[in-house]
């Protein structure tokens, strides 16, 4: 402490000394007079506090809250999150190779990455994590977990795990190696004639292995008729790869993306450099709510050139460029240096975000731009399909389903009964009786969001003297029944979703994005329309 106090007198000193140099006008003074107060501030917190302060944890909670006054994309990342960081810049971490998810008072194995240290120890989805190294983890948090079990490759990490259906807890000792995780986990064909290649994050190599998919996709199907390009649920990555990836497809030579920020030097254009593999083949693009940054700028430029077809719902709306900066004792500070602009000129960023979320812009506010052959486009608030599809998952029996963990639950009951499942293509999920049942052992329930404006009706009309409790119950009762029936009118999605859990169960990523292709809507209108060549080329010239 003493230590800390003496540097925090130093960097005082030398704060007043600069200070001293510049006009109260200028910009500089402003922040150097900023920085003594911090220091100063600081020094006293440390000093005179009634309780202990831990330095670190007091520095960390003032750097968060300065960043995450910008923006949602501006990060400090510390020593300790750097194998995180590694991860979604390069796809590959040192650890242990299982995703995991707070349930409960317990950190609980969700998924694991075929081959690796987790799945070889023999840990399986449904897991919980009691102790690690002998240290309680009743009540811990994911992160904190997984920077315990991220470390150099070749080192130990004992962990006491729980598993639903065994009576007694047991040690399970794990090296940790190097996980690299693939960013096209599957491509094939999912119809006749039809390709599909799935995307999941913008790592290093991302253009390379979506041209190597495609060229095997063309070569084992001579007939190939159209592409379906999966970017759904890709929050993005490597902005160099965005370009790589739109390379595919488009020809050499064409402008991609242009970045433009406070700094002029640093503005660029990135454009193709190589050959493409295909300029001719119909394709669809897959996208959601949660395709983000570089994905946006695939589907984007795909649009913008009228190369394709963007089906499924808005993507997130994110039109800012990070770079990292490094920043001492291997922290790094990931910071929006720039927007982004795609060949069209608009930019996609959202202006306005809640609780680190875009808020939705009417298409009335935002600009219209012009695709290549003339199509209207428009900037802000993410990149809209071409052919829009509501995405069944807003159901809010199956919010409630997936937020309560009862699919995963169920399907870790369903596997202690089951040693095996048929091939992805031959399995089918027939109990859904015994769903329903455990649902009622579990004593499911779920708030819609008309009982949220119902309590909320209560609320305000009891403190304005309004008596309408008989009409709010008399709504309560037909919203209980409408929820009973809300069980069975989504049958065929529960069921859906059902399949795909207990398919990753099995066979890993692969077997679930096999089993999500069999009963996906929007692959569904994807097939449909490249069947369809006059309708593809009318959506093309809109």
């Amino acid at each position: 402490m003493k230590r800390i106090l003496k540097y925090a007198g130093i960097i005082s000193l030398l704060f007043i000394g600069m200070a001293a140099s510049f006009q109260p006008d200028n910009k500089y003074f402003e922040i150097l007079k900023n920085i003594e107060i911090f220091t100063n501030l600081y020094k006293e917190v440390n000093t005179y506090y009634v309780d202990d302060v831990d330095p670190g944890h007091l520095m960390r909670i003032g750097i968060d809250a300065m960043v995450e006054s910008l923006d949602p994309f501006t990060n400090y990342i510390s020593e300790s999150e750097i194998e995180g960081y590694r991860f979604m810049t390069e796809g590959k971490y040192n650890g242990i190779g299982a995703i995991s998810q707070k349930m409960g008072d317990f950190v609980t194995i969700t998924e694991l990455y075929q081959g690796q240290a987790a799945d070889k120890a023999g840990l399986r989805p449904g897991d919980q994590i009691i102790a690690v190294d002998g240290q309680d983890a009743t009540g811990k948090d994911p992160d904190a977990i997984n920077n315990i079990l991220r470390g150099f490759p070749g080192t130990t990490v004992k962990l006491t795990i729980r598993r639903p259906g065994q009576d007694e807890d047991f040690d399970l000792d794990l090296v940790r190696g190097e996980v690299q995780v693939p960013n096209v986990p599957y491509h094939g064909v999912v119809a006749d004639g039809i390709g599909y290649v799935a995307l999941t994050t913008f790592t290093r190599e991302a253009g390379t292995n979506v041209a190597n998919a495609v060229r095997e996709l063309k070569e084992q199907n001579p007939g190939l008729k159209g592409i379906i390009f999966d970017l759904r649920g890709n929050g993005g990555g490597l902005l160099n790869e965005a370009v790589n990836v739109c390379n595919v497809f488009i020809p050499r030579g064409e402008l991609v993306v242009t970045t433009k920020g406070k700094v002029k030097d640093w503005d660029r254009a990135f454009s193709t450099m190589n050959q493409p593999v295909d300029l001719d083949i119909p394709l669809t693009v897959l996208i959601n709510k949660n395709s983000a940054s570089a994905s946006e700028i695939v589907s984007g430029v795909i649009q913008d050139y009228d190369r394709g077809v963007l089906i499924g719902q808005r993507s997130y709306g994110k039109g800012l460029v990070q770079n990292t900066r490094d920043i001492g004792y291997n922290s790094k500070l990931k910071l929006t240096t720039a927007k982004y602009y795609i060949p069209s000129g608009r930019c996609i960023q959202s202006v306005e975000y809640k609780d680190g979320e875009p808020i939705h812009i009417p298409d009335d506010q935002r600009t219209p731009f012009k695709t290549r052959s003339g199509r209207t486009v428009l900037d802000g608030g993410g990149v809209k399909p071409d052919m829009m599809i509501e995405k069944f998952t807003d159901a809010d029996i199956v919010k409630g389903l997936l937020e309560q963990h009862l699919i995963f639950d169920y399907v870790t009951q369903y596997c202690l009964k089951h040693d095996s499942i048929p091939g992805v293509k031959d399995f089918h999920f027939e109990d859904f009786a015994g769903f329903v049942q455990f649902l009622g052992n579990r004593e499911f329930d779920y708030d819609t969001e008309s009982e949220k404006l119902l309590k909320k009706l209560m609320e305000e009309s009891t403190e304005e003297g309004y008596e309408l409790t008989a009409q709010v119950e008399a709504l309560e009762n037909q919203i209980d029944a409408a929820k009973k029936d809300a069980l069975m009118n989504n049958k065929a999605v529960i069921t859906d979703l059902i399949e795909k859990e207990i398919s990753s169960r099995y066979y890993y990523q692969e077997g679930k994005i096999k089993m999500g292709l069999r009963n996906d809507a929007e692959i569904e209108e994807a097939v449909k329309l490249l069947n369809d060549k006059q309708k593809y080329q009318s959506q093309l010239q809109g």
